[in-house]
């Protein structure tokens, strides 16, 4: 027999960790190849983790809702080691201890010390930091140090050099341990009274949180807006918007028509589509655009491929394809993936002003705010318009407040001379 040792996948672009959220198996469950073990939530899907072996469960290496990061043990599998075409063949060995002897991938020889591995996230917070990573005990799966871990010596100040002695002590580490883990353990040093009600945090949310802190962390956030005259699209919309659900089946949407328009914008200025890299910048050449999706109680970010290639016609299709599939749980990883720009349709639930967090690794986010019919002055003269504002959240390592401005002002342009004769819906 052979052990072999199942692994957190990672399931999207940029994801390091994800959580543990229901086990499927137990100790001693006999599973086949391709059986769910695990539901898995990251910051962008959640899933299911298939096994790659038939075996035995031998162990389960983490709890539900317990946080790991990608590549650390999920749990162990017993497999029959495999015969080759020559054994077959040939007469069957009886060899009890040579086919008994346990075989462990991924571990060395026992008798050689076991070197430190890092997470590529680890690795990059350390080197922007000037971390020294032997001088961190992680709080992390046997003693590994994950990107938690980092964090909270950035956030203390309390930073370990490579040319200064170690300044966290053990102690001190068991002090910090817990906050480390806060988005995953209770809080408890917060107040209750008589009639305040414990919402238990869902695997998911804790995702959202992580991400969320992980944005606000390591992006230094600017933001600028615009205000924009709709009123040309509305006017077309509203017109179109009967022949066009009974062709299709589906509604032809406002939002549509802003992501058509980013998409153009980001052709024109290619450097908000983009994403820090340490030592470079990446541009990216494919123009994806995620799409914020929320649920009762969770935030989806599927992503419209290739959507500078698309039709208002075919975007439209995209939004209403990838909402059905976060509404009926059936949006997939790969629908998360890929992403580099977001689109946010905050004024799907009446906000006129807002600040999003830049998606990450992503370089911006666009907030399109709700259109509301406000008086304005046209050539001296006071008319009613239908005005949205859009509002810009952008990474200020990779963008400045030049090109940010140009390039919301190109989609303002678009926008405002939309009309039946320049605006092809298919």
């Amino acid at each position: 027999m052979a052990m072999e040792l199942m692994k957190m996948p990672q399931l999207g672009e940029s994801v390091t960790e994800g959580t543990i959220s229901k086990w499927l198996v137990k100790p001693g469950d006999h599973v086949t190849k391709y059986d769910p073990l695990a539901e898995v939530m990251t910051d962008k899907v959640n899933a299911e983790v298939p096994s790659s072996f038939t075996g035995i469960i031998k162990e389960l290496k983490a709890d539900e809702n317990q946080t790991l990061a990608v590549g650390e043990v999920i749990c162990s599998i017993e497999v029959e080691t495999a015969k080759t075409d020559n054994e077959n063949a040939g007469q069957v060995s009886h060899n009890e201890e040579k086919v008994d002897a346990p075989v462990i991938r991924d571990v060395q020889q026992a008798a050689e010390p076991r070197k430190a591995r890092y997470s590529p996230a680890v690795l990059k917070l350390s080197q922007e930091h000037g971390i020294d990573l032997s001088k961190v005990k992680g709080t992390g799966n046997e003693g590994r140090i994950t990107r938690k871990d980092l964090l909270k010596l950035v956030e203390s100040g309390n930073l370990p050099k490579a040319d200064e002695p170690s300044a966290i002590s053990d102690a001190a580490l068991e002090e910090i341990a817990p906050q480390v883990n806060r988005q995953t353990s209770p809080v408890t040093n917060v107040p209750t009274a008589a009639g305040d009600k414990e919402i238990p945090v869902t695997g998911i949310r804790k995702a959202i949180a992580s991400n969320m802190l992980k944005s606000k962390h390591e992006i230094p956030h600017a933001w600028t807006m615009v205000e924009v005259d709709a009123s040309n699209m509305v006017k077309l919309r509203d017109n179109l918007k009967s022949d066009f659900k009974q062709k299709e089946g589906y509604n032809l949407t406002y939002f549509a028509f802003f992501v058509k328009a980013v998409a153009q914008a980001l052709t024109e200025f290619p450097e908000l589509n983009s994403m820090w890299a340490g030592e470079k910048i990446i541009q990216k050449k494919e123009i994806n655009i995620s799409i914020a999706v929320a649920t009762e109680d969770a935030l989806f970010v599927p992503v419209i491929k290739n959507a500078d290639e698309k039709s208002i016609k075919g975007i439209a299709r995209e939004i209403q394809e990838l909402a059905s599939k976060v509404k009926s749980g059936k949006l997939k990883a790969e629908d998360m993936q890929g992403g580099t720009f977001t689109v946010n349709n905050t004024g799907s639930f009446g906000s006129v002003q807002s600040m999003g967090i830049i998606n990450y690794p992503q370089a911006a986010i666009l907030q399109v705010e709700t259109i509301v019919k406000r008086p304005v002055v046209i050539n001296d003269m006071i008319a009613v318009r239908d005005m949205v504002n859009l509002c810009l959240s952008l990474d200020h390592r990779v963008l400045d407040g030049l090109v940010c401005g140009r390039f919301l002002a190109r989609v303002k342009e678009i926008i405002e001379k939309i009309s039946k004769d320049n605006t092809p819906i298919y």
